[in-house]
């Protein structure tokens, strides 16, 4: 039993034995292995145990799967309505929330985040996505006719078709819900590329639709690499459109992969170097657990995480000695201990990016704090988070998105020039301000360059607010919201001369 949590040492052999199972694509229904496909071992961040030797898909199984879901398409998903997919999505998400803790394990197993967030976080907010974007589609979906001189104008708004969905491996479970949400209430089907690293949520969710009453096609999953399964998906014909989350690199990638086959609809949720400006009279004390969550969270491997601090010279010594002291509160290790708050890094190559990233700044910057925290367990991907005081605005810490515990600070003199510091990076996907004047925290929220802005808070938001960021961080639609719709569906003008 661990200490805090119902969760066993059973309980987790037992979501093992399930992981094992999730081996293949599930295709039409069912999990369908390909003729002589590679397998991809599935390793478990924290223990580097094997979870599942995992079938890496090809073009050929990627074809299979939009031809089940152009099937599916055609037949029962359309004929259900908005009615009967609403409620089959409010049947998931209560057949997610009753096997919550299977979800959970799983996830951590997978992803390596500590399990308090993974039942805390990741798997309500599935449920209440899903829930959501069930009673949206009932309420806001149709558009009314009009009438005017003589003349019937019918809009409407019809599915794309079938949607691609690539998803990212930090928040698999959550994203494929943001994305799964309103694709299916749009009525179209899917096919899902999760991360070669962490398949195993999307596969279950997948099964577990067809478990409780999902038309065969409707949900499919081809577990694989970007080179290849990634890169089918992108060029196939008969894809009507893309949903990406994941770095820029790759995302510019499906854009290239747009304009070479059907210029399929491609919506971007890329990468980030998102600041935090500390105005001069903010209460550290109060926000101090907002800044420490937003650069710890999820050990740093966050879209949206906080990663430059822009602080007031004169609260040098303030500034320093609160990250100091948070840091301090955030244990690393074991992700199954509830008293863990930072787990490993997802990979041994992800690991050794991380601390490569380190290890540059160090040769040229000794002026930083590591993390004194207790860390527990002797994992390779286990990176005690660190601080970089006075960087470089040309250094790779300052400009590049280095996804995981790694925080750089500079210190200014003139509220403008940490807006103009914070607005210096091809990046534009958050911004964070912290302070208590409103004039000021409102001057500098609208002059920072980024599709979403916190003030006195770490958060993306909730899901009935889009998210989505500017300049390399994104491109064409939000999601979250009744927004995320749009990319999901076309709109049709029917004009009837009556």
């Amino acid at each position: 039993m661990h200490a805090g949590l119902s969760i066993t040492v059973a309980d987790i052999d037992r979501v093992r034995d399930i992981a094992a199972r999730l081996n293949a694509a599930w295709i039409g229904g069912r999990l369908v292995s390909g003729k002589g496909l590679a397998r991809q071992n599935d390793l478990s961040p924290y223990d580097g145990r094997v979870l599942a030797a995992v079938e890496m898909s090809d073009a050929a199984q990627v074809d299979a799967a939009v031809q089940s879901a152009r099937q599916a398409l055609k037949g029962p998903w359309r004929e259900m309505g908005h009615q009967g997919r609403a409620s089959l999505l409010r049947k998931l998400a209560d057949a997610v929330e009753s096997q919550g803790q299977e979800f959970a394990l799983l996830e951590s197993l997978d992803v390596g985040k500590p399990i308090q967030h993974a039942l805390n976080d990741d798997v309500p907010t599935t449920v209440g996505v899903l829930r959501w974007y069930a009673s949206l589609v009932e309420t806001a979906y149709d558009m009314a006719p009009t009438r005017r001189h003589g003349v019937l104008v019918q809009i409407a708004r019809e599915p794309q078709g079938v949607v691609g969905i690539v998803l990212p491996w930090n928040y698999p479970l959550t994203t494929l819900a943001l994305k799964l949400g309103p694709a299916l209430a749009a009525g179209n089907t899917v096919v899902c590329k999760p991360a070669d690293d962490t398949p195993l949520t999307t596969i279950r969710l997948a099964q577990l639709a067809t478990e409780i009453g999902f038309p065969a096609g409707v949900i499919n999953v081809v577990p694989g690499t970007g080179k290849e399964a990634g890169r089918a998906l992108g060029l196939h014909p008969d894809v009507a459109a893309i949903n990406f989350t994941g770095s820029t690199a790759t995302g510019r990638q499906f854009l290239h992969y747009s304009a070479e086959s059907n210029l399929k609809e491609i919506s971007l949720e890329c990468g980030g170097k998102n600041p935090a400006i500390i105005l001069p009279d903010a209460d550290l004390a109060r926000v101090g657990d907002e800044i420490a969550t937003g650069f710890l969270m999820n050990s740093g491997q966050l879209c949206s995480s906080i990663s430059r601090i822009l602080a007031p010279r004169a609260r040098e010594a303030e500034v320093r000695e609160l990250l100091a002291n948070k840091m301090a509160e955030w244990p690393i290790g074991d992700p199954f201990d509830p008293r863990t708050r930072i787990g490993p890094l997802v990979s041994d190559i992800h690991a050794a990016k991380v601390d490569r990233a380190i290890d540059s700044e160090k040769r040229h910057n000794n002026d930083l704090i590591i993390s004194s925290a207790a860390l527990t367990g002797n994992s390779v991907r286990l990176v005690s988070p660190v601080v970089f005081f006075n960087v470089a605005e040309t250094s790779p810490a300052w400009t590049d998105e280095i996804f995981g515990p790694v925080l750089s600070v500079r210190f200014y003199d003139e509220v403008a020039d940490a807006v103009a510091s914070a607005n210096a990076t091809i990046y534009g996907l958050s911004a964070y301000v912290f302070g208590k004047d409103g004039k000021s925290i409102s001057d500098a929220a609208a002059e920072l360059d980024a599709g979403f802005v916190a003030v006195n808070a770490f958060c993306e938001g909730d899901f009935t607010t889009p998210f989505g960021g500017f300049k390399t961080s994104g491109f064409g639609g939000k999601d979250k919201g009744i927004q995320s719709l749009d990319q999901y569906s076309r709109t049709k003008s029917v004009w009837w001369a009556v």
